[in-house]
């Protein structure tokens, strides 16, 4: 690892190496980065006796300095030497973001200086906003290197140019200027809130003269630039490399819109804003490769209890292993996934998630209390040809709002095939409502959810 680091510091600008040398967090990424250079390839056992390891000075150090897991061993008549193994998890309750809400406070470790915790808010996308404490200059730093380490395995490297495609407001209209440089002007930050059919063309000229090794982005906002490349014809970026998707989940339609307008490969990676769940793509898998050094990861049914055998659904439920500042234990991230029991070729021991289906809150509800997930839906059928943009809506069983913003060629017979084709597909305990709209907005994170749900929904409606 050292000898990398070097290595790199030598291309590098000097300003740049300069700087990085005086941000107290570049220890803790280098140290981190050089771990997973070698855990990586680690066996499961191997695997297994660090994060039981971790996982024991995690739970010393809440019961001695965590307000909140100190009332819950007590109350359980438990101390840490009580769990030694993984499943002895199962003894402490889960931790819901309702919770987190009503015990920050006594979440903050009191072993910390103030000047240790850093605010944060989640975007909500699960419905259910909450904020909590990354320990400042570390957690960042802890999550660029696990980053980093998977984007390696798709090439990339420090010195690379990237087209940056996430939620940031870049610019104005008036500028006509909707993107800038960071990290040393190799990062180009686009803003999304801006990508219309008048100013895609600037997008376009100013991608290809930057020409980037990949685009990083939320999977809707990539969309946006592939839709439009086919659309009109345009050859892929000649540069690019690969597709980086994460923060959103990513559909089937979207992963094949996406590699057929970039003609390059689609990497996905899976994680939240909490830092208590890091899984993503390898060289030679679409199966999402779960970080053990990162959290532990557990799927639970209905029941509330570990599901079992391959294909099964569950909550994905996490402990995070690096932020001890603010601890969040066997916490209830509210998605859904489904497990594999199978190894991947790529040789690490890492275990995998076949899919993940998404937020709870990304299943329609029909009249019998069924969920159906949007992640199969087939939205890039005929009948969404003269359809700018779309998102369906639901706050009643059994009814499904399918808000439409036009284009100009968008006629009746285009509702009536809508309407037919969510119809087969969601089935007969589902009724479709075409409602037709001028504009969809993004959340104030720049995100966009191709599902707003406002059913209430758990994991025992599955």
């Amino acid at each position: 690892m050292k000898a990398d680091v070097l290595k790199w510091a030598s291309r590098a600008n000097p300003l740049t190496v300069k700087a990085l040398s005086l941000v107290p967090s570049y220890r803790t990424y280098r140290e981190t980065y050089a771990l997973l250079q070698q855990s990586q390839w680690w066996s499961r056992e191997e695997l297994m006796a660090y994060q039981i390891r971790t996982l024991s000075r995690l739970l010393n150090h809440a019961y001695e300095n965590v307000p909140y897991y100190r009332r819950v061993f007590q109350e359980r008549n438990l101390v840490p030497g009580d769990i030694q193994t993984l499943d002895d998890l199962t003894l402490l309750p889960f931790l819901t973001k309702e919770i987190v809400q009503a015990n920050l406070p006594d979440l903050k470790a009191r072993n910390y200086p103030e000047s240790a915790f850093e605010y944060v808010r989640t975007s909500g996308s699960t419905g259910i906003p909450m904020g909590f404490y990354y320990e400042k200059g570390t957690s960042r730093a802890h999550e660029w290197a696990f980053m980093k380490t998977q984007w390696d395995r798709v090439g990339y490297r420090f010195t690379d140019r990237c087209v940056v495609l996430r939620g940031y407001i870049v610019g104005s209209p008036k500028e006509e200027i909707f993107w800038k440089k960071t990290l040393c002007g190799r990062w180009l930050l686009m803003s999304s809130h801006h990508m219309t059919e008048e100013t895609m063309p600037a997008y376009i000229d100013r991608i290809r003269k930057f020409r980037p090794r990949f685009i990083q982005g939320y999977p809707s906002t990539a969309v946006i630039l592939a839709r439009y490349m086919l659309d009109h014809k345009i050859k892929p970026f000649p540069n690019v490399k690969a597709v980086l998707c994460g923060s959103e989940s990513l559909y089937p339609w979207q992963r094949n819109l996406l590699t057929e307008a970039f003609g390059c490969r689609v990497f996905s990676w899976y994680g939240n804003s909490e830092q208590t769940v890091l899984a993503g793509e390898c060289e030679e898998s679409s199966r999402y490769h779960i970080f053990p050094e990162y959290g532990i990861v557990e799927l639970i049914g209905r029941d509330g209890r570990p599901v079992e055998g391959p294909g099964a659904m569950g909550e994905v439920v996490a402990t995070n292993l690096t932020n001890f500042v603010c601890p969040l234990i066997r916490y209830r991230t509210m998605d859904v996934a489904v497990a594999s029991e199978n190894r991947c070729s790529c040789g690490r021991a890492y275990p995998l998630l076949e899919k993940v289906e998404g937020r709870l809150q990304e299943f329609i509800v029909t009249r019998s209390g069924h969920l159906i997930s949007v992640t199969p839906i087939n939205y890039e059928s005929g009948a969404f040809e003269n359809i700018r943009q779309f998102q369906m809506y639901q706050e009643e069983v059994g009814e499904l709002i399918m808000k439409v913003v036009r284009k100009p060629t968008y006629t009746e017979e285009d509702t009536r095939q809508l309407t037919k084709e969510l119809q087969w597909q969601l089935g007969d305990e589902v009724n479709v409502h075409v409602h037709f709209v001028d504009e969809i907005p993004r959340t104030m994170g720049g995100k966009f959810r191709y599902l707003i749900q406002k059913l209430p929904i758990s994991i025992g409606d599955l």
